[in-house]
This record gives C-alpha cells, structure tokens and sequence, in this order.
C-alpha cells in the first residue's frame, strides 16, 4: 500500500498556472439529472415531534434503563448491549453500556457462556473490541484444533458461526485465526440451508457486515427484524420506533433549511446583514461561520480553506495526469487519490465540528489521528473505484486503481478488483487497530472517521451508487429519511 506522507492538512499549496480555453468542449461524465424535488422536499411534514412525543420517549427510555438492572448474567448483558447498538439507540445508554463492559473486561470473561459457547464468545469479542477494549484470541481457545485453527466442528452452529462471522471483521493484521474463520463461515454460510428468519440475518450479513455498515442505516432493518422477533422487549422496539421517528423529523427540517437559501434574498436585506448572508451562501464560509460562533473561536476557516486547497490540488494532478495521457503506478496513484476521494476534507469538517475545546491545537489533533483519516479515506478511493471503474473506463477517464494496476503488471480487470478488496481489507484491519488504541475522550472523533469508510462501503456496494441515483440509494433515502416507522 502506498506511503502515505501527507498531512491531512498540508501546510503549504503551490498553485499553478492554468491555461483556460474557453472554446474546449468539456467531457461529460453522463450522470442523470438530479431525482429531488426540492418543492416536495419543502413540503414534508412529520408529526413525531413535540412535548408528547419526548414523554413518551422518556418513559420508555427509562423503561429500557431497567433490563441493564433486570440482566444477571454476561450473556444476557451482552445481547442487550446487541440489541440496543443495532437499533439504533446505544447513545442514550453510553453511560450503562460502558459500565456493562468494564465489569466483564474486569472479571472472568469466560463464565456463563463466553469461553465455552461459540456465539457468547464470538459476541463478547465484537463488543469488546468495538468499545476499544484490549481482547485477545484467547477467547476463542475452547473452539481451535491442535493447528491453531477453528474446529469443523463449529461450522454445525449456525448462529455462531454468524456472530464469528461478524466479529471475524474486526481482526487486526497478523490475525490469521480469524482471516482463515472469515472465508470458511462465508463459504458454510452460503451453502447451508436454515430456516427463514435466520436466512434473513444471514443473507444480510453476508451482504454486508455489521462493521462494515454505517450504523443509522442500518436502525430501521433491524428494526423490523427486532420487532417481528419472538421474545424480544416491547418497550426496547417501541423506543427503537420512537427515537428513529424524531431523529428522521430532524433530518427533515435540516433539509427544508437547506433548500431555502436564495442568495437573491440578500438585497432584502440590511447590508451589515448581507455580510452574514455571503458567509452563510459559501459553503467554506457558512460552516467556519457556524463553528466559530458556536464554539468562540476564531481560527477555523484557514484549516478549512487549507484542507480545501489540498482536496483541489489532488483534483488538478489527476487533471494533468489525463491531459498527459499519463497512467501512474498503483503506489504513486494511491498516494494522490487518498485525497482526491474528499475523505481529508470530510475529516476536516467532522473535527472541527466537534471540537469542545475552543483552544484545540487542530494541527496536533490531526497528527495524531493521520493515519485514522489516510485508512478511511483510502476506503473511500477504493471503493469509489470498484463501483465506478467500469463506467470510467467505458468514456475513457483518468486510469483508476483498477486500470492502474492492470497496466503496471500486466493484469486483468478481474485480478486488480481482487488486488483492490484485499487492500480494502487490509485497509480495515488498520483501521481496527487504531480504534483499539483510542482513549475514551477520542472515540466520537474515530467512530465518526469510520463512518466516512462506512458510508463508501455502502453507497459503492452495487456500482455507483452515488452518479446513479435511481438505484440502491434512492430507496435508502426514502427510507432513512422520508418514511417514517408505524407506531403500535
């Protein structure tokens, strides 16, 4: 994988001269027009919002609160944890999900189940590793043969081999148990017939992973799979509906303020005023503008007009690499196209934004997290490149990783797209290992990080998910954010 010695936020941009013909005749990527209506989009309503929706969601807030208390034993703390992650609502039991955890990582993981039955252990190590937990393989002891491998035998436990499965992605590099438990639980997985409600599960793991998967879009899935799910809470599924409701309500006003803004509505107003408005108008401008009045700072908008700088400058040696008909390594490709993906610039955004510290040193903060941002915007290249390329090659664009890699060794398209998901993976396990390695005060930042890759894995998935809008996407739009859930 390429050498990734850039800054995130590089300090210093040299322009270049650029030679505009205005007579030359631009190359038209052949994207559809755009499906929104901003007129409809205006005009959504939802009704899941105000003092009576909130009470109700108190209530059973607090009702949930509860089975923390009513759950005895490490399984039972472990399947809630499970349940209240997947659907969507771990952020209001931070608090009681962190003490659940220090209390198993602070005993004898293996007792009542962990250590001695393949899912308990398989599901203690997922969450474990994913609150940033040290755990090792050790919890997998009972379950490998004298070769250091995973028994055969485990491969008659469907749903733990499922949880395996699961977990089997959040392995660091040098974790061959677990590389070699990911490709035999898929290729069982695939194979086996079981009924239909775990077909479900399984056919959506394999599609994508828990890991892999930005959590939000996956709330509603698991919803209704939760509520049709015998023995599960009432109140868990109702709180799940409630919080996915009020939230969607959120999103909604936030893209009805959005589709306001008209510039020509600044000569309405007062010219102090349309000084504000050309902040605000400027996307650079209106999110410094944001920040900087909501956290009393004044530094914001040079890190993003760098970060900017930066992304753009990517854009430009692509340009001249197209223009040149020049076609880079893999390695010299992947050390400009990391950047290109707009992963650094999304980073950017995200920590600023977050930031509680007004006197943040950003530069230090994002020294540290360097590698975080390269790994999760290198997701984002790759997988842009594994849905896209086949369009691109077809109106003969800038080579790709794909394309790069097959002319510089002479491969084909079918050997560079595996080359490429192997870095992917590679790339992940990276990405696992800083995550273990975060502080408690980091993890909003890295989740967030994550997320960014998490978002490509998806909208990448099925081609281009993000030119072609009329596919996957625009029913998981829908979704996410048009149609609500039915309350009981």
């Amino acid at each position: 994988m390429a050498d990734h010695g850039h800054k995130f936020m590089a300090p210093n941009i040299k322009s270049e001269t650029i030679d505009i013909k205005h007579d030359h005749e631009r190359r038209s990527a052949n994207y559809k027009p755009n499906i929104w209506n901003y007129d409809y989009l205006v005009s959504l309503s939802n009704k899941c919002t105000g003092e009576k929706y909130e009470r109700e969601a108190q209530k059973l807030r607090m009702e949930v609160k509860s089975m923390f208390y009513e759950a005895n034993d490490q399984p039972a703390k472990l399947e809630l944890i499970d349940s209240i992650q997947k659907l969507g609502i771990a952020y209001l039991f931070e608090e009681e999900i962190n003490e659940a955890l220090e209390a198993i990582t602070s005993t004898k993981i293996n007792n009542a189940g962990t250590g001695v039955n393949l899912y308990f252990s398989a599901l203690c190590f997922r969450l474990l590793r994913q609150h940033g937990h040290d755990v090792s393989l050790d919890l997998f002891t009972n379950f490998l043969d004298k070769t250091g491998g995973f028994k055969r035998s485990i491969f008659n436990n469907i749903e733990g081999m499922l949880e395996l499965y699961e977990c089997s992605h959040l392995a660091l590099e040098g974790e061959d148990e677990l590389c070699e438990a990911k490709l035999l639980c898929n290729g069982r997985l695939r194979e086996i017939r079981i009924d239909r409600d775990l077909a479900k599960k399984v056919e959506h793991a394999l599609d994508l992973p828990l890991h892999w998967r930005v959590p939000w879009f996956d709330t509603k899935w698991q919803i209704n799979m939760c509520a049709a799910q015998e023995g599960k809470s009432p109140n868990l599924v109702d709180l799940a509906k409630f919080n996915f409701n009020m939230i969607q309500a959120t999103h909604q006003q936030e893209l009805i303020n959005l589709s306001r803004w008209d510039f020509n509505e600044t000569q309405q107003l007062p010219e102090y005023m349309k000084i504000c408005f050309k902040a605000l108008y400027d996307t650079a401008n209106d999110t410094a503008y944001e920040i900087e009045a909501e956290k009393d700072c004044r530094n914001v908008l040079p890190h993003l007009k760098q970060a900017w700088a930066e992304f753009c400058n990517a854009l430009f040696t692509e340009a001249k690499w197209y223009n040149q008909g020049y076609t880079a390594t893999l390695q010299e490709y992947l050390s400009n196209a990391w950047i290109s993906s707009s992963g650094p610039v999304i980073s950017t955004h995200i920590l600023l934004s977050i930031s509680d510290d007004k006197k943040v040193e950003v530069e230090s903060f994002s020294e540290k997290n360097q590698e975080l941002v390269y790994c999760s915007s290198m997701i984002v290249r790759l997988c842009n490149d594994l849905g896209t390329s086949s369009a691109e090659l077809e109106r003969g664009d800038s080579p790709s990783s794909i394309l790069c890699y097959m002319r510089e060794g002479n491969a084909s398209e079918e050997m560079a797209r595996k080359h490429i998901r192997s870095l992917i993976i590679q790339t992940w396990e990276r990405i696992n290992k800083i995550r273990g390695n975060q502080p408690p005060s980091g993890r909003t930042f890295v989740n967030l990080i994550t997320n960014v890759a998490r978002v490509a894995q998806r909208i990448y998935q099925y081609g281009d998910g993000f030119g072609d809008q009329d596919r996957e996407t625009k029913a998981e739009i829908l979704s996410l954010l048009i149609e609500p859930l039915a309350l009981g």
